[in-house]
């Protein structure tokens, strides 16, 4: 062994390995997302999981497409990574329950290839990929992705069997009237655009129900928000996720609407209507928290929260569209390389601005 290896050896610190990896991570999130998902299955039965299983499917497929595309050698590993699975679960708990297969295709075409593999595959997208995918599906398909179902428990009177429901998948048939339902947040713009406040449009019998979880109407995640955050408590306490973005997501989004809520409850939304409606839940502890489309540091993840909790009560309150959670998400994406060059980590043994410390070990540095 020479001199120069040796310098090497020794200037090269030892590094553990904690086990980690990108496979476990994902596994872990999908765990947490069971409880939420399961129950939106029983609530809304069996065209609710031909959605969720042909998002995946579909996800897995293009993902698979791309890397052969480009010629990468790390296809098995890759593919099964867990995160373009993620991805098409996450897209899936955000549409609408009977949304047509199309849908799903589009949706996880978008994506993973737009989303996603554009910008180089796992680690590289700017954007989060499954809000790319409800934005522009949103944007181009505002019929289907709007049109929300009656809660049908699994196995209840009325409720489609698992031929019926796959033809229901398969045909995208127009939603009966008996069928068709309307989230809270739409309910609410709806009526408002016709001059009825709140205070009118939420005390009538046909207003849609509130709850931590239970039968109402809205994507296949919206329903089960107590699951969701018995889920996001899980990421914490293991250690996927920190503190720092959930709060701030939530805290951006009911403060705002405790504020306005205060002063017109005819034209504001209350806070609990916000949090537990939409991808509010969701968003805080799955979406926003998303290693590679959010800040690295505590303090830039809690600028990002707020910033997505207050645009999505801006174009809840405001905005052409019901839910404003996917829009908050992507304008914050936009904005991570701005709050990580505000907010950067500091260099162990120097201050916030790179100068080393007044220590003993640092000095002659």
């Amino acid at each position: 062994m020479n001199s120069a290896t040796l310098a090497v050896e020794t200037i090269a610190s030892p590094h553990a390995h904690g086990g980690n990896s990108v496979a476990r991570t994902m596994f872990r999130v999908q765990m947490a997302l069971v409880p939420a998902t399961a129950f939106g299955f029983w609530l809304f039965g069996w065209p609710a999981f031909f959605l969720w299983l042909l998002t995946i499917l579909s996800c897995l497929g293009f993902e698979l497409l791309s890397l052969k595309l480009m010629g990468s050698r790390r296809i098995k590993g890759t593919l099964w990574d867990g995160s373009a699975l993620l991805t098409g679960w996450l897209l899936a708990l955000t549409l609408p329950p009977w949304a047509p297969w199309w849908v799903a295709v589009i949706g996880a075409f978008i994506a993973i290839v737009i989303g996603k593999q554009v910008f180089g595959g796992v680690g590289q997208n700017v954007f989060n990929p499954a809000m790319v995918a409800r934005v522009a599906l949103l944007v181009s398909f505002p019929v289907p992705l709007t049109q929300w179902v009656t809660p049908l428990p699994l196995m209840s009177v009325g409720a489609p069997d698992f031929v019926h429901g796959l033809r229901i998948f398969l045909t995208s048939l127009p939603l009966p009237d008996a069928m068709a339902s309307a989230s809270l947040l739409g309910y609410t713009k709806t009526e408002m655009s016709r001059g009825i406040d709140l205070l009118n449009s939420l005390a009538g019998a046909h207003a849609p129900a509130m709850s931590w979880i239970g039968a109402r109407s809205g994507s296949l995640g919206e329903s089960a928000s107590l699951l969701i955050l018995g889920g996001g408590l899980y990421l914490l306490v293991s250690g996927i996720i920190t503190w720092h973005t959930p709060l701030a997501v939530l805290a951006g989004l009911a403060i705002p609407a405790a504020i306005g809520h205060a002063v017109d409850p005819a034209h504001y939304l209350s806070v609990s209507a916000h949090l537990l409606s939409g991808a509010a839940m969701l968003g805080a502890f799955f979406i926003a928290t998303d290693y590679v489309t959010s800040p690295n540091t505590g303090s830039g993840q809690i600028v990002f929260g707020l910033g997505v909790g207050l645009l999505t009560w801006i174009i809840r309150s405001y905005g052409g569209y019901p839910e404003g959670m996917a829009f908050a998400v992507l304008l914050m994406n936009a904005l991570t390389p701005v709050i990580d060059r505000f907010a950067k980590p500091r260099i162990l043994g120097r201050d916030r601005k790179g100068k080393p410390l007044d220590i003993p070990e640092n000095k002659g540095a």
